[in-house]
């Protein structure tokens, strides 16, 4: 329970009907949990706008609400309403207020970027567990702290959800938390009034242009974070992408960067590869690591970074790291009874399939061959798909589209989509099979003692999203582990 003046502190307020002097029990922008006693955020949204539920809300006890647009009989009840001029940044100040501003109270760290926001969030999570810094998690795949761990709805969660679950790992003593930022969840104002520690950018490749429209926008939106971080955060940039400098311009933090290629805070290159690990040289200690690629070279760089910025010991820190093994859905792999190695990753960028191929190509001898089954997710970013389809063509022997997540779409018109971008001397490459389970099939028939197959896209997802939001139940590696195994 809290008093309404005190969770609207630093809420930017047009207008206040009622009485600020009143206690709060819980804080919602869902009408379906309302109970007596609540605040109600009405917040307009892509499909649903939360101002049509006021009344809804009312009835079911709300006794606060907050608002953009005034209902028009607002004062014909005893409810307090707060006009504000944007309900989502509202939301966000008025939920960590809620919770006592809980992210003051801990070392928030965000991580924030196109590809590697979940290894290297997740990665840190158990490494500092490891070194006995107690540590909570906020990623695409879970929420994760002490014996506490849910399922993530959301790559960055709801402001409610988020400073609801800082809140509980201050009480289990949790020290530092690490939580992937996606530009969404910047957008949508999901981070307003949350106090980081640190934010760290990976790199900046094409996504989420059917949500942002374009790069410069993505791109701008992913500043805002850097741009709020106070004078004593740190911010960690990737410089081997052209765009970290221009994360960093405008920023009050301490800037650090790291590198694998440039000149740099933080240095790192790999000395060999092979399918079951690497050797790299980190700060000139050389390190043997069971992940694979130039990408986790540069991931586990940027987990270094954030170590050594912590004063841990280099010795324990690099003995902590070489015992790190891959995130779920991130280059995992399993080596079938007739040895052939099936490798299951959610690279669903073009970047992100580029660096996994590349990786495998280094890797594999020339003798192997590599099947690569993939999809592009319907409703979303429809640029990227022929630019896929080009990649995994030329860079692959044998390519099998099919569907991955079509929700609202044909799966026939997304794989139109890929094939066009094509070129004329790998049609002969291409097979379609739009049932995924079908397509991991084929490339069993065709794979041989010794070749890869990856099959990639969607990673730790258990689920295949179809028309009218349904969801049916489909997880690639325990698929796939069925079918090359039987």
């Amino acid at each position: 329970m809290k008093k309404l003046k005190e969770i609207l502190f630093k809420v930017n307020i047009n207008s206040v009907y009622g009485d600020t002097d009143i206690d709060i029990t819980k804080v919602t922008f869902d009408s379906r949990n309302v109970e007596n006693n609540t605040l109600f955020v009405a917040i307009e949204g892509y499909r649903i706008d939360g101002h049509d539920y006021i009344d809804q809300s009312l009835k079911k006890g709300a006794s606060v609400i907050v608002c953009e647009k005034l209902p028009k009989n607002f004062k014909n009840n005893n409810s307090v309403y707060i006009c504000v001029d944007c309900s989502k940044s509202a939301l966000s100040i008025i939920a960590s207020n809620f919770y006592d501003i809980p992210s003051s109270k801990i070392d928030l760290i965000g991580v924030t970027g196109t590809n590697g926001k979940t290894t290297i969030a997740s990665l840190l999570y158990k490494l500092y567990n490891d070194l006995d810094i107690k540590s909570g998690l906020v990623s695409t795949i879970n929420i994760e702290y002490d014996d506490f761990i849910e399922t993530s709805k959301n790559t960055t969660p709801d402001p409610i959800t988020l400073n609801h679950h800082l809140s509980k790992m201050i009480e289990k003593g949790v020290q530092v938390c690490f939580i992937e930022v996606s530009s969404h969840g910047i957008f949508q104002k999901r981070v307003n009034g949350l106090d980081f520690k640190g934010m760290i950018f990976t790199n900046l490749t094409h996504d989420h242009l059917d949500y942002h429209k374009s790069f410069k926008e993505y791109r701008d939106t992913k500043k805002i974070v850097f741009d709020r971080l106070g004078k004593k955060a740190f911010a960690l940039i990737n410089i081997d992408d052209k765009n970290a400098k221009y994360m960093v311009q405008n920023t009050s933090a301490r800037v650090y960067s790291y590198s694998l290629k440039s000149k740099s805070n933080f240095s790192s290159r790999i000395i060999e590869q092979q399918l079951n690990g690497m050797l790299l040289s980190i700060e000139s200690s050389e390190i043997w690591t069971k992940l694979i690629g130039k990408f986790n070279a540069s991931n586990l760089l940027a987990i270094y970074s954030v170590g050594k910025l912590y004063n841990i010991d280099k010795i324990k820190l690099l003995t902590a790291i070489s015992m790190l093994e891959s995130v779920v859905g991130r280059l995992q792999s399993f080596l079938s009874n007739n040895k052939v190695t099936v490798i299951v990753d959610y690279a669903h960028t073009p970047d992100a399939i580029e660096n996994v191929i590349s990786t495998i190509n280094k890797i594999k001898s020339s003798s192997q061959n590599l099947i690569t089954v993939i999809g592009c997710g319907g409703d979303r970013d429809k640029d990227k798909r022929s630019i896929m389809g080009k990649i995994c063509t030329d860079l692959s022997s044998r390519v099998i589209f099919t569907s991955d997540n079509p929700r609202s779409e044909d799966p026939n018109s997304i794989i139109e989509d890929m094939i066009k971008g094509v070129s004329k001397f790998n049609t002969d490459k291409v097979t379609v099979e739009i049932e995924r389970s079908k397509a991991i099939i084929e490339a069993k028939e065709r794979s041989m003692q010794g070749d890869i197959v990856l099959i990639a896209g969607k990673g730790h997802e258990d689920y295949q999203e179809l028309k009218n939001n349904m969801r049916v139940k489909f997880d690639d590696f325990k698929i796939a582990k069925e079918i090359f195994n039987k």
